[in-house]
């Protein structure tokens, strides 16, 4: 009679698969929790101890860990001297193993979670049993996802299981055990930067295509949760994103994420924030940012840290927008942006610090892993290295600035004034020409005559503080750095224009 041994801890479709197995003449054999769910539902059944000859024990840690299990899991059946030792140990053959996990992953997320209640769901015999069936599946079928159960039963139905579809669901069992291994190793490291990195993602969704339409494209999300992840905003409304909407919102979530202390507004375009607005009320904050940039902000992601009014709403419907992004809008809000279809309409907190974590980027053959640049301005870091001294509100001023640019791409210069970006330098091969652009969209602004510059690093020479000071800038703010700082210094002295380090680096590449 051909077995099936079902020991899960997700219990979902678990009855009707049984079933179903039962209406197939296999013999169930079954575990703990499981067995007492098919024995509930009137299923023949038969305990996994009257199989193995030994009480589950030790709490349950040991129950399938036994060669009558894995005998009859591992003996391949094209090989005679593998059948003739299984039959003189009295051990049964196993045909499908139906096993999902302890719920670690779910356990972890709990926030009052000790760590003994965690080691306590790491599984040991559901991987183990699974391994040996995904080795074994040219004669095991191992199903480890519920979502897989009604494809199972009719491939069994129908003989439908060729040794292609077969090696499908293996390969689906060893991510599943790599997958849960990995989380377990990265929930017990301890070390910054161990040996062999694990990393643990499952399958968001799958893209249109990647950056152009010749490249193909899936998400993928980290299995621990994240503040500020794009993957877990809610889609209130508008198409499905696609792989550059979800690069720029992810860009976009990053720089509000430094700027909660006040009602702000980011527009970007193409990684580089095109705007960044801050004031007393969203729609003043609304209008410094669109008025930083009208014309970058088309077809451009915005995102806002506080609920969206109707006054706002309407001003943001006015343009092309691909994805707006908020922490809750009001309904009238709602209904205004809804009128337009395709916009992406976005839901999620906006209101806690990004974690300390490490972002991870590919290089060819690679990735490179760091820290992630979470350095928060601070006018206590600031050093007035110039003779002028910066008002009041060009110190607030410097600070907004600095801010900004650590999101804009090196060489990155920001021009700023009064809670509002004015002109945004980004990914030039030198500094000054940098400057220039961003000086250039800035002295066509209103705000302009108060206009002080930030750079993401120290300037290697002075012709970036002499051409800043000689079109208009007030006051700079740079990391500070260079063997060449005395020069840039001078240089301020000569013009009369205030000259702060920062001693805070912000490369973005």
């Amino acid at each position: 009679m051909k077995r099936a041994l079902l020991s899960v801890s997700d219990k979902t479709g678990l009855v009707e698969l049984a079933q179903s197995l039962h209406e197939l003449d296999y013999q169930l054999v079954s575990t703990g929790g499981t067995l007492k769910v098919l024995a509930a539902a009137n299923l023949p059944v038969t305990p996994i101890d009257e199989i193995t000859g030994f009480p589950e024990m030790l709490d349950g840690r040991v129950k399938t860990l036994h060669p009558n299990v894995h005998g009859g899991l591992l003996a391949r059946r094209d090989l005679p001297e593998h059948m003739a030792t299984i039959k003189e140990h009295g051990i049964e053959p196993i045909d499908v193993v139906v096993v999902n996990l302890y719920p670690f992953k779910e356990t972890i997320a709990k926030p009052d979670v000790t760590f003994a209640q965690a080691i306590e769901q790491i599984d040991i015999g559901g991987p183990s049993m699974l391994r040996s069936a995904a080795k074994n599946h040219a004669a095991v079928l191992p199903i480890v996802d519920p979502a897989d159960y009604p494809q199972a039963i009719e491939l069994l139905k129908n003989d439908g299981l060729t040794p292609a579809v077969r090696r499908q669901f293996a390969a689906k069992v060893f991510q599943h055990t790599a997958a849960y291994d990995s989380l377990i190793a990265n929930y017990l490291t301890t070390e910054t930067y161990p040996e062999n990195l694990t990393l643990s993602f499952t399958k968001y969704d799958a893209l249109r295509y990647g950056e152009n339409a010749h490249q193909s494209a899936t998400a993928y999300v980290s299995d621990q949760p994240e503040n500020y992840s794009i993957l877990a905003a809610e889609v209130l409304h508008g198409k499905k994103l696609s792989y550059n909407n979800l690069r720029d919102a992810d860009a976009a979530l990053r720089v509000i994420a430094d700027f909660n202390n006040k009602p702000t507004v980011v527009t970007l375009k193409h990684m580089n924030p095109a705007g960044i607005g801050q004031a007393d009320t969203l729609f003043e904050a609304w209008d410094k940012a669109f008025k930083a940039d009208d014309i970058s902000i088309f077809g451009g992601v915005v995102v806002l840290n506080r609920e969206v009014d109707l006054e706002t709403a309407q001003a943001m419907h006015k343009i092309f927008l691909e994805i707006i992004i908020a922490p809750s809008y009001t309904e009238e809000a709602f209904t205004e942006l809804a009128k337009k279809k395709n916009l992406r309409l976005l839901q999620l907190p906006i209101n806690q610090p990004i974690a300390a974590k490490q972002d991870v980027v590919s290089v060819l053959g690679g990735i490179l892993v760091q820290d992630r640049d979470l350095v928060t301005e601070d006018l206590a870091d600031f050093k007035v290295v110039s003779e002028a001294q910066p008002t009041k509100v060009q110190l607030e001023a410097l600070v907004f600035a600095q801010k900004a640019v650590k999101h804009v791409k090196s060489n990155a210069i920001i021009v700023a004034a009064n809670g509002q970006t004015l002109g945004v330098g980004a990914g030039q091969p030198n500094r000054i020409d940098s400057v220039k652009i961003a000086i250039d969209h800035a002295q066509v602004k209103p705000a302009f005559g108060e206009a002080v510059l930030a750079s993401d690093a120290f300037f290697p020479m002075n012709d970036s503080v002499e051409y800043a000071a000689t079109h208009g800038i007030t006051a700079i703010v740079e990391p500070g750095g260079s063997i060449k700082d005395q020069d840039s210094i001078d240089k301020a002295n000569e013009l009369g224009i205030a000259l702060v380090f920062s001693n805070n680096r912000h490369f973005k590449h």
